[in-house]
């Protein structure tokens, strides 16, 4: 039996005061205008306290907070990050007390190594493929996996084994470099690898036992640096799946342990929002009591906004 054309009957809906609901968005929480000389503190005060503006005031207040009370804060960085010269930015958080320990892909120390060795970095791929030299620079080859392979033969780390290397022989724009600013101020590198995916892995020079045991002896040191964040703040900044995945790890080891880590704020920070840095740094973690956040923005513009943020 099909339906008749018939209005519905609305004489009996009911309303309430607007001023009786609970709304979401109130004139207390709106951002004000930035006025000439404002400090770039005001300036983020005066952001609205709404969605992801809110978000960002959350974090500037947890890292000063994790900063205070010696909560720490460990930043792991993409390669993207480093070759967006954001180096001398990273390296004054790091002076200013802002850097706890720093977790990087194997990218990410190729990118920094470079960087200090020649003040250049990020070959044109597309260029350098057909003809049979991509990832070919010698020095980055040779002296790179050298360092791994002393620095294994020593019981250290990749991180602290490359760190070591540009703090002592240091190359012409080694004030660039992320990883020399850490040796020289004792905060710990760890770098986190997958065989087969860096240039370096192609020279001759490689050593897949140096490579894979200071890797796996800086995942261990990673998870030490995880488990004292009970009170402190991690950064996952533009590293979509191995950082992800290796956080995930060290925070169940963390609580396997019987850490909980529930004072933890977890940062996901990257130009578009991607299924591991989601689920693995900002909403599994936050299931047992951490906080998660996730900021979305291109790095050489959100990392320094961040750090002057935190004055």
């Amino acid at each position: 039996m099909p339906f008749s054309y018939e209005e519905f009957d609305l004489s009996g809906v009911t309303t309430y005061p607007l001023t009786s609901r609970a709304s979401k968005v109130s004139v207390d929480d709106f951002g004000r205008p930035a006025s000439a000389g404002d400090t770039v503190g005001a300036f983020v005060e005066g952001l609205p306290n709404i969605l992801a503006a809110a978000d960002f005031k959350s974090i500037v207040r947890a890292m000063t907070s994790a900063r205070r009370l010696d909560g720490g804060i460990v930043w792991g960085l993409g390669a993207h990050v480093i070759k967006t010269g954001l180096g001398p930015v990273l390296i004054d958080l790091m002076e200013r007390g802002f850097v706890s320990a720093i977790a990087v892909n194997g990218a990410g120390v190729i990118h920094d190594f470079e960087i200090a060795l020649a003040g250049a970095t990020s070959e044109d791929v597309d260029e350098a493929l057909g003809p049979g030299r991509f990832g070919m620079a010698d020095e980055t080859g040779r002296l790179l996996n050298a360092a791994i392979v002393e620095g294994a033969g020593r019981n250290l780390g990749l991180g602290q084994s490359v760190a070591a290397f540009l703090h002592e022989k240091q190359p012409r724009c080694v004030r660039s470099s992320i990883l020399a600013a850490a040796a020289r101020l004792l905060i710990p590198v760890t770098v986190h690898v997958a065989i087969g995916t860096d240039i370096i892995h192609m020279h001759p020079a490689a050593s897949g036992a140096a490579i894979g045991e200071s890797s796996l002896r800086d995942f261990r040191y990673f998870v030490s640096n995880v488990a004292r964040l009970d009170r402190g703040v991690y950064l996952n900044c533009g590293s979509a799946v191995i950082l992800p995945e290796v956080f995930l790890k060290a925070v169940a080891l963390a609580r396997n342990r019987g850490i909980p880590l529930a004072g933890l704020t977890a940062v996901n920070l990257d130009f578009a929002r991607q299924y591991r840095p989601q689920t693995n740094v900002v909403t599994r973690p936050a299931s047992a009591g951490a906080r998660g956040y996730s900021l979305v923005g291109h790095h050489e513009i959100m990392i320094p906004l961040l750090a002057a943020a935190l004055g």
